[in-house]
């Protein structure tokens, strides 16, 4: 088990021209194949995973937290085609565009307007995420062991565990952002795997003009992480600091690949190449992302859908003018939101989990014991996300001094789901632990990283099979102290009711976690 295999030559199964293992090795040197075992160890991880998260769903009854918001609008978003406010019985103004919680609606089309219902959808893409995690890590790393530790962390996270649970819209938006980072790095794959192609039938990347490059083809990968990404913004705006970063990315990656092949002149041969994408990429965004307002747009009854802003223009530019007050409208509501709220913490204090997030409180379920306490609080596992600090700063170490651009990688997504945070916090905004959730899936692996790194070979027989040896009882304990971590705190994580004494030996941070 290693971070980075040796490289391989061409053969029958894997069905690629052979070339010289020099440039293999610059270009891909990963193995990357998903044999019977690595499908049944994944398997086994993504079963406990879903065993965890559909076990007892509709519990607690009733809606808790912010489901009185997102389960009530999905009903209405399949009920009328956009929010109604049943209290005012009015249209309701809503800040969130309508993607996540069509996305919990299709539950309540299942199962009916209940709890299992509401809470189904996050059930389905919680599980469905620790097992994208595992393919990417083995994609990354090239190994299952890997794979599997990065799935069986996710699985044992609290953060991600409750809102699995619960009709909120951030398990929706870590789906589709890991989603876009995994189309990405299939994306680099692919094209360097072209360049491979290319050098092997005897090209030659140092020439001149086309003939220096492959042939035309069209990045199917990074379309489709285009297409992640605009189900991204229509879960929540935040997934806009990503967009970015993931054209900076491409461009690092395709600079790198030119360098590696030969390329005269890499910088301008991959802006030259890859800018017109770009412009395609933005092209699938933007009208995915309306027509995730097409119930708003083809209905009558929505909030500010026929507003002043449209007023005396033709139907379909009447429709996008009042669309783009309404947006206007929710973005001053985004800055100006500076309500103080019981739960609300502070960037700088997510990884310290210094105020994680009551969901559901109640005294009154029976225990046993005179005093009980049951709740559900949004935390993650203490031992898993204090053990991101130290991983981050590792990561940051071995990306700069290794150049290792899945380092950079992780760390570039860390950056675009944190530091935007940053100087809303100057400005008092009000925020929750959980918008936290993108940056884990990214933590989770730069863990993972770092467990790869002290399981590398060194080139010395002897020294290599003890590193492995070691790496692999270190990282073992890990897992296996996170998953009992996590058992110890399931009743909080779960709303089980459980002597009041038990409870508060469960508050670690004292009235921090109250």
């Amino acid at each position: 088990m290693t971070i980075a295999p040796e490289a391989r030559t061409g053969t029958p199964e894997t069905a690629e021209p052979a070339l010289p293992a020099v440039v293999r090795r610059r270009l891909d040197p990963v193995d990357r194949r998903l044999d019977p075992y690595a499908w049944l160890a994944m398997g086994v991880v993504g079963l406990i995973a879903a065993l965890l998260r559909f076990v007892n769903l509709g519990s607690p009854k009733g809606k808790i937290f912010d489901e009185i918001y997102y389960a009530t609008d999905a009903h209405n978003l399949w009920r009328l085609g956009y929010e109604w406010d049943e209290k005012n019985n009015s249209p309701g103004y809503v800040v969130h565009p309508p993607l996540g919680k069509w996305l919990i609606g299709i539950g309540e089309q299942i199962f009916g307007y209940n709890e299992v219902g509401w809470r189904f959808s996050a059930a389905v893409i919680g599980t469905a995420s620790v097992v994208m995690l595992m393919l990417i890590a083995k994609h990354l790393f090239g190994s299952t062991a890997l794979a599997c530790a990065a799935g069986l962390l996710m699985t044992f996270d609290g953060a991600e565990f409750v809102l699995s649970r619960a009709a909120l819209l951030d398990i929706f938006l870590m789906f589709f952002i890991l989603a876009a980072f995994g189309c990405l790095v299939l994306d680099r794959t692919a094209r360097r795997r072209r360049w491979m192609r290319f050098i092997a039938e005897g090209g030659d990347p140092a020439g001149r003009g086309r003939a220096s490059r492959p042939r035309f083809a069209v990045p199917w990968w990074r379309l489709a992480a285009a297409v992640m990404m605009a189900c991204a913004l229509s879960v929540k705006w935040s997934a806009l600091a990503f967009l970015p970063v993931m054209a900076l990315l491409v461009i690092w990656w395709e600079v790198g690949a030119r360098r590696s092949a030969g390329v005269r002149h890499p910088i301008a041969d991959a802006l030259l190449d890859e800018s017109g994408w770009f412009l395609v990429c933005i092209a699938i965004i933007v009208p995915l992302y309306i027509a995730s307002w097409s119930g708003w747009l083809l209905t009558d009854g929505g909030f500010d859908r026929h507003g002043p802003a449209g007023e005396g223009l033709p139907w379909g530019i009447s429709a996008l003018a009042n669309l783009w007050d309404y947006h206007s409208q929710a973005y001053h509501f985004h800055v100006g939101l500076h309500d103080p709220h019981t739960y609300q913490s502070w960037p700088w204090q997510w990884l310290l989990l210094a105020r994680p997030v009551a969901f559901y409180w109640s005294t009154n379920d029976p225990c046993g014991s005179g005093s009980c306490a049951a709740e559900v609080v949004l935390n993650g596992t203490p031992l898993l996300w204090w053990a991101f600090i130290p991983a981050l700063a590792a990561l940051i170490w071995f990306g700069i001094a290794r150049r290792d651009w899945r380092a950079g990688a992780l760390l570039a997504f860390i950056a675009a789901a944190w530091l935007p945070w940053f100087p809303y916090e100057l400005d008092h905004r009000t925020m929750f632990f959980f918008y936290a959730l993108p940056m884990e899936p990214f933590l989770i692996l730069g863990i993972v990283y770092i467990m790869g790194v002290i399981m590398a070979p060194v080139g010395d027989p002897v020294r290599d099979e003890k590193r492995r040896m070691s790496g692999a009882v270190v990282a073992g304990v890990f897992i296996m102290l996170v998953a009992l971590n996590f058992a110890y705190f399931y009743p909080i994580f779960t709303g089980q009711s459980i002597p009041y004494e038990a409870w508060m030996h469960r508050m670690w941070l004292g009235n921090r976690w109250i």
